[in-house]
């Protein structure tokens, strides 16, 4: 076995530890310096973590403009619904 690997629970069973390979282009990081994001999410240059802190920053924009228009929206036709308060008993 190559790299680092890691007992997984199991009898024979051992798998490759998260600080062999780059997490966006799989590279191996032997011996090379490692770029680290959010923690524990490795890299092998400051290009590949650079593009996913971009593709992170784009998703979480789309998440949030989403997020936005779907408060608008409900705001919006609020207005129009007839809204009942009151208690209700089911027999």
């Amino acid at each position: 076995m190559s790299g680092y690997y890691y007992y997984a629970g199991q009898a024979d069973r051992y798998e490759a530890h998260y600080l062999d390979a780059c997490s966006l282009c799989r590279k191996p990081l032997r011996d090379s310096d490692i770029f680290m994001y959010r923690g524990n999410t490795p890299f092998c240059s400051k290009e590949c973590r650079q593009e996913q802190m971009e593709m992170d920053e784009a998703r979480e924009k789309n998440w949030k403009s989403g997020r936005s228009l779907g408060k608008s929206d409900a705001q919006n036709s609020t207005p129009n619904k007839a809204v009942r308060t009151g208690t209700v008993a089911v027999a």
